[in-house]
């Protein structure tokens, strides 16, 4: 059996069960498959192009599996990959990072540092947020603290198990949506059915949802006027979950606190994109992932799996 293994991330040296045939290759995500590579059976991708997945789909005959190192593997559907092909996800590989960078958003959204840098950079000192800080929200443009604040996280799978503890232990209480009610890690969970109320009293709304056509535009029109005003948005998920023409209006009325966004509908974000310009509004450029980390032993969990016929980790 012949693995591909992409040099668009470092890994250490990856070893198969003991009594099977198995040979690693690397490759080289931004070109195509090497044509005495193409009788491979699994492939291993990070980074790859839209391109080099549709090609890799194309002559890749003999491909059983894919292993996926990203939390969410949408361009691999639609590169064009056979039905019988077997697609794992990356999702475990991302919670601390996207995690982590979330929180850093949370933070630059509470105490502003966006308008402090701005300040910096035009050598101004910034006395409006500074010294004797107001509590009243009027008088300080951001949300002052997380402590004692209603945070909203719209899709509570790993990542969201992850942050939800670091946003507590700062005085935040965390409420989870989901597709099924409960309690996840010591947090409530709810379903969307009781989305309404919980965003009326929202304070930050967290978006951690993967690109599927049921989630198209959740965050619309009619979601953003159910907010709690001022309220700040957060998106890490996937930007097709968000109706971005109907946030950049509710930015430029005032009706939203602002939005701090790593994901977009289309990416690298277009200069003629109004968000650039909205106020209040702080833009990383997906920049929240991006570091798989314990890549190698989920491939030698799968492969393992796989091989034996067991289920495997992540199975789309």
């Amino acid at each position: 059996m012949k693995v591909l293994l992409p040099t668009s991330v470092p890994l250490a040296p990856v070893s198969a069960p003991t009594g099977h045939d198995v040979v690693f290759v690397d490759y080289d995500v931004s070109s195509p498959v090497p044509d005495e590579h193409t009788d491979a059976e699994v492939l291993v991708a990070w980074g790859n192009p839209r391109a080099q997945l549709a090609d890799s789909a194309r002559r890749l005959t003999s491909l059983r599996w894919i292993q996926a190192l990203a939390a969410g593997p949408d361009t691999i559907a639609e590169a064009g990959f056979g039905h019988d092909v077997l697609v794992t996800s990356g999702r475990s590989l991302h919670d601390g990072p996207v995690a982590e960078h979330t929180l850093a958003l949370a933070l630059a959204a509470a105490r502003r540092l966006d308008l402090m840098h701005d300040a910096q950079l035009a050598g101004r000192w910034a006395s409006e947020l500074g010294g004797l800080q107001s509590t009243e929200p009027s008088r300080f443009p951001g949300l002052g603290t997380l402590r004692g604040r209603e945070v909203t996280i719209w899709g509570f799978g790993g990542i969201a198990q992850r942050l939800a503890p670091l946003l507590e232990s700062l005085g935040a209480h965390v409420v989870g949506v989901a597709t099924q009610a409960g309690e996840r890690s010591g947090f409530t969970v709810i379903t969307e059915d009781a989305l309404a109320g919980r965003l009326a009293v929202t304070d930050v709304l967290v978006m951690i949802l993967p690109s599927t056509p049921a989630t198209a535009h959740s965050l619309d029109t009619a979601r953003i006027d159910q907010l709690k005003t001022g309220a700040w948005v957060i998106n890490v998920g996937r930007g097709t979950t968000v109706d971005e023409a109907a946030l950049d209006v509710a930015l430029r009325s005032g009706t939203l606190g602002g939005a701090a966004l790593d994901v977009f509908e289309r990416e690298p974000l277009g200069s003629a994109s109004p968000l650039w310009t909205a106020p209040n509004v702080i833009i990383t450029p997906h920049a929240a992932g991006g570091r798989p980390l314990g890549v190698e032993p989920l491939i030698e969990r799968n492969l393992a799996a796989f091989l034996s016929g067991s289920p495997m980790v992540n199975q789309l």
